[in-house]
């Protein structure tokens, strides 16, 4: 029989990704604090084996899925840049499995934007499939400064260089600047400090508060252009989350668009997304909130922005040169299983497919790479510059899709599902008790779809907190009202903001005054049922589970499509 891995304590934390194994200790130990008992059975440690894993024999392996009408549960987000905001293109991605369209303000002008938002509307227009916006904002960053005639240096190793905070001096190969004004009050002899994505290493040597300058020692030989990215690995800095241009980028631009979320840059404490709110006023309800956690602070306080935060980012770039590389794996696997046990959504992101800039397919390490964010929890992953600039978007998404039913169909729902019970604490809210029942009708009736009639969406976010086998259309109606002139309908954003959650499939109902009533929930539900036979989400026969309220009751029944 073999040995399971072995762990000192039940206690533990994020804070020891950031954290290297001591001389001794047991192989195959990752961290000085081992993981919880919840996330050793997640990870199949618990009991030797992955839970999460149906049984696959060789003949599951070589059979093909059918390639019709099949939609992933998991969400895909496309970055759209040069290669992919024109109308015909953002179409395809649409068609091909795009859920959510991210605007990266790292680059590019409000004007800009604003012609790929305008195209993005006319092809959702001409598609009708619904697409949610996600503004990335460019956050804080450091970065070198200009270089003499505007050409890179050469840095060998073994060379000793002076950094200078003194953003306006042109450097050369005895000094460059950094755009970090407290860059030699936070450093200290023995600090690393990472250039141009971790390209260069240099290792601060000494620090003079007083001239603004640190020294440092080149680790390796490379090459430096001007205005590279910079990195303090394991250095608290003292950075706004939000800078004066992210505050302009979204109350000029992503306001008055009606954006459906923003994706915070280098968030590190649960206090920065109380700081965001107050900046957006009265909109805060109506806009969801990103979290993207890029260095070690914000691990460290990973449980603190879990609680404020309403959706997540793993965003594996940054963070990647902020923790070790070999512990990536591991900060992925439990922000994702922490994010699924209080049903936030949570989207994977960075290098996915990074090869399909380039190539019609992606490397087998992608590929796995794609399906174990899947096996993992994701509820999206996520697609940068394969979709912005690359030579193939469209088929970078398909094949993302492709590769995201696969592992979709290796799942052990049941497992999930009772793990999901288990890790929820007690007494349980009444909706969440509603909507777990749901979850567990359609699978003790073989349900094959399951029908949510929200207001908000709350109902049918909470569902698929559950990870039914089975799709969830969240049927969202609006709610219509009056002032006694005239009739208005509450924002559809609701839907829209439901495309980051995995498995829920949202449908736009009619706004109406009487959602409730029972006349008009069982018009509703017809519709409803009727769209999803037309979307091949069920068949005449079926029984499909629907959850809505009649009056101030709450209602499980199962229907038969006919």
């Amino acid at each position: 029989m073999k040995k399971r891995r072995t762990w000192k304590s039940e206690t533990a934390n994020l804070k020891s990704l950031s954290q290297s194994p001591a001389a001794g200790e047991q192989a195959g130990s990752w961290t000085r604090e081992p993981l919880k008992a919840a996330s050793r059975r997640h990870l199949g440690w618990e009991e030797g084996k992955s839970f999460i894993m149906a049984n696959i024999d060789i003949e599951g392996i070589l059979k093909e899925l059918p390639s019709d009408g099949l939609v992933p549960k998991t969400k895909i987000v496309c970055t759209l840049g040069p290669a992919s905001r024109s109308v015909p293109m953002i179409e395809k991605l649409l068609r091909a499995g795009m859920n959510v369209a991210r605007f990266n303000f790292s680059h590019g002008s409000h004007e800009y934007h604003q012609e790929t938002l305008n195209n993005l509307r006319t092809a959702m227009q001409n598609t009708q499939i619904l697409c949610a916006v996600m503004l990335d904002t460019k956050g804080p960053e450091i970065r070198t400064g200009f270089l003499k005639d505007g050409k890179p240096i050469k840095l060998t190793k073994g060379q000793e260089i002076t950094v200078t905070t003194d953003y306006d001096i042109k450097g050369d190969e005895k000094m460059i600047s950094m755009s970090y004004k407290k860059l030699p009050v936070d450093l200290k002899p023995g600090n690393t400090i990472l250039c141009a994505d971790g390209t260069i290493t240099l290792t601060v040597v000494s620090c003079d508060p007083g001239a603004g300058t640190v020294r440092c020692r080149c680790e390796n030989t490379a090459a430096l252009g001007e205005r590279k990215n910079v990195n303090l690995p394991g250095v608290v800095v003292d950075l706004p989350t939000l800078t004066e241009k992210d505050k302009e980028d979204i109350l000029e631009w992503g306001v008055p668009n009606n954006i459906d979320m923003i994706a915070l840059s280098f968030v590190r404490k649960g206090s920065d997304l109380v700081n965001v709110r107050q900046v957006l006023g009265s909109h805060a309800k109506r806009i969801l909130l990103m979290s993207k956690v890029e260095n070690q602070e914000g691990v460290i306080n990973f449980d603190e922005i879990l609680r404020e935060t309403d959706a997540f980012m793993v965003a594996r770039g940054d963070l990647g040169m902020e923790i070790p590389v070999e512990k990536i794996f591991l900060a992925q696997k439990m922000m994702i299983y922490k994010c699924n046990l209080v049903g936030k959504p949570v989207v994977t992101a960075t290098q996915m497919l990074e090869s399909m800039i380039k190539s019609p397919r992606p490397t087998r390490a992608e590929a796995t790479d794609v399906a174990n964010a899947v096996l993992d929890g994701t509820d999206c992953v996520m697609l940068s510059g394969e979709s912005a600039a690359g030579a193939y978007p469209e088929l970078a998404v398909k094949i993302m899709a492709r590769i995201c039913i696969e592992a979709e169909s290796s799942l052990d729902y049941g497992a999930i599902f009772k793990e999901m019970i288990r890790s929820t604490p007690l007494p349980m809210s009444p909706l969440e008790s509603l909507a777990s029942s749901a979850v567990r009708t359609a699978y003790k009736a073989k349900a094959t779809l399951i029908v949510v009639l929200t207001r908000g969406g709350t109902t049918a976010k909470l569902v698929a907190k559950y990870r039914p086998a089975v799709p969830i259309l969240s049927v969202v109606v609006p709610i219509l009202t009056t002032d006694s002139f005239d009739w208005t309908v509450s924002d559809e954003s609701p839907a829209r903001q439901s495309l980051i959650y995995r498995g829920l499939i949202p449908l736009l109902a009619e706004g109406s005054a009487k959602a409730t009533d029972t006349e008009s929930t069982e018009v509703i539900l017809e519709a409803a049922l009727k769209s999803a036979t037309e979307r091949r989400l069920c068949k005449p026969g079926d029984a499909v589970v629907a959850l809505h309220r009649i009056g101030a009751a709450s209602v499980i029944k199962i229907c038969l499509v006919k």
